[in-house]
């Protein structure tokens, strides 16, 4: 008997061939990326309007932290998830045992993921300094903030440098001569030395006696409080400084894990739905929006 056409076993053992099908990978891993993206959105517009500069008025910023990095999870996972399914159903049925199906389908899921992470990559380094920038104007100019830097070391140094009652002789600056200009440059260089000693005491764990005492002099000079005042000074600034640095590297480590864990799950998550994906597809479920029962011909 003479066979006609090519059995279907022949094409999985074809020289040359890959089980890996990119289309379908490529289309739900930008499907995926631009579903984060639209989700990012929407969560920064949501967490800007809930943050407010009156008291009273607005969400704390522990619960906003909270629902922000549950809405980061949350999204991440939903659209690996919408992704993988789409490369799932969109990937085309070998001759393979349904174990060997399955598999398969999840590793297009889980390349799904790993394209869809370096996609948003991309589109997070395009648009988070832009973003960053905006979102940084509209808060300062709805509170009204003048400030040109929100480094915590510039918060250390106003707490030390902050005159206390009235001005003394001792620190009353004399009145510039006339014709010459202020001398701004000198308080600029003191509190850049200030700021370096201190990094330098954050980096090292501990200050030394030298530079608690340059610190302590150029408190007193700046403010004409005490030499006793201004050591406290000095030893307050140094345990804030501390304590400013420490919060970022936790702050920092909680992202990471956070950052981690999400793709880890996300990753899960992906292949379980390129699996759903496949048994749709082999099993002939609808995928549609059914509006009423209408129902498409078939084309003959």
């Amino acid at each position: 008997m003479t066979q006609v056409g090519v059995p279907v076993t022949s094409r999985g053992d074809a020289v040359g061939l890959s089980y890996v099908e990119w289309g379908a990978v490529f289309a739900g891993a930008v499907l995926a990326a631009a579903l984060s993206f639209v989700l990012l959105t929407f969560g920064t517009a949501i967490g800007l309007s809930a943050i407010s500069p009156w008291p009273g008025s607005g969400l704390s910023a522990k619960v906003i932290a909270s629902i922000a990095v549950f809405w980061v999870i949350a999204q991440q996972i939903g659209s690996v998830m919408a992704g993988a399914y789409v490369a799932g159903r969109m990937r085309s049925r070998w001759y393979e045992t349904g174990h060997e199906a399955e598999f398969r389908d999840g590793f297009h899921g889980a390349l799904v993921w790993a394209v869809g992470v370096l996609i948003s990559a991309l589109l997070v380094l395009a648009t988070a300094g832009a973003a960053a920038r905006t979102a940084a104007d509209l808060v300062g100019r709805a509170a009204g903030s003048a400030a040109s830097s929100n480094n915590a070391m510039d918060a250390v140094l106003d707490a030390m440098l902050r005159p206390t009652g009235q001005p003394t002789a001792q620190s009353a600056p004399p009145p510039p001569a006339a014709g010459t200009p202020a001398r701004t440059e000198g308080a600029g260089e003191a509190r850049a030395e200030m700021s370096r000693i201190l990094a330098s005491s954050v980096t090292s764990g501990s200050i030394t006696p030298e530079s608690r005492t340059r610190l302590a002099q150029l408190v007193s000079q700046r403010t004409g409080i005490s030499k006793q005042e201004a050591e406290r000074r000095v030893d307050e600034a140094v345990n804030a400084a501390k304590a400013a640095a420490d919060k970022a590297r936790r702050a920092a480590i909680l992202t990471g894990f956070v950052t981690a864990a999400g793709l880890i799950i996300s990753l899960g998550a992906g292949w379980w739905a390129a699996m759903c994906g496949g048994h749709h597809r082999d099993t002939s479920v609808p995928a549609r929006f059914a509006f009423g029962d209408r129902q498409r011909t078939p084309v003959r």
